[in-house]
């Protein structure tokens, strides 16, 4: 019904339930859609200009706009939203916790651990969500024209290595982001030692925080 919306950000809340409100001016018209955090973090201040790709939905009878950084971003809440079980909450709270690539890689490859890291998201919730979409996704990201990264440690090694970085601390994206440079940058092989995995990530994700 409403492709984008592209005007002058009037503000950004949080409500009850950390739901983030954007409300974008356009045309003298204030839209209230709600974002994730992560597209909050990027707008320009207030005043400045942006364009959301926008998804309509009624609930309760209650009109509702959701807002995304992309066409890519919002296909991809849709997507969601079919799975069983699964809100715009839920989905949103994916889409904050991994970055768009991370997400649809997770999902294909069935990466259960590192999809219950997102907010609400049990076991198997994020079960149901590799088995109803891995499939369509495959197809997807293919039509949405970027590319999905396969660089990672071998499947038996990934869960220890990534509950290990979770119990330190490291959030979903960094970790992630974390085990594709070493696969990709450094080389590692995906069968190394799981220590190996480790201490090398730890070495990339340290050298982040200290540029």
């Amino acid at each position: 019904m409403i492709s984008y919306l592209k005007g002058i950000i009037a503000g950004v809340q949080t409500n009850n339930g950390n739901r983030v409100i954007l409300t974008l001016e356009v045309n003298g018209i204030g839209y209230d859609l709600q974002v994730p955090q992560r597209l909050a973090q990027q707008l320009p201040e207030s005043g400045g200009v942006a364009q959301i790709f926008t998804h309509y939905q009624v609930r309760e009878e209650v009109p509702l706009l959701y807002g995304f950084a992309s066409p890519a971003e919002r296909d991809l809440f849709r997507h969601l939203l079919t799975v069983s079980g699964i809100g715009a909450a839920l989905a949103i709270a994916l889409l904050d916790t991994l970055e768009l690539p991370d997400l649809v890689q997770a999902i294909i490859a069935g990466n259960t651990q590192i999809l219950i890291q997102a907010p609400g998201v049990g076991k198997k919730t994020a079960e149901r969500i590799c088995l109803e979409l891995k499939s369509k996704l495959i197809e997807w990201r293919k039509s949405a024209g970027f590319f999905v990264a396969t660089g990672g440690p071998a499947p038996g090694i990934l869960e220890e290595v990534q509950m290990t970085l979770f119990a330190l601390g490291y959030t979903a994206h960094e970790v992630s982001h974390a085990l594709h440079v070493v696969s990709e940058d450094i080389g590692l092989p995906k069968d190394a030692y799981v220590e190996d995995w480790i201490k090398q990530a730890i070495a990339h994700l340290s050298s982040e925080q200290v540029q």
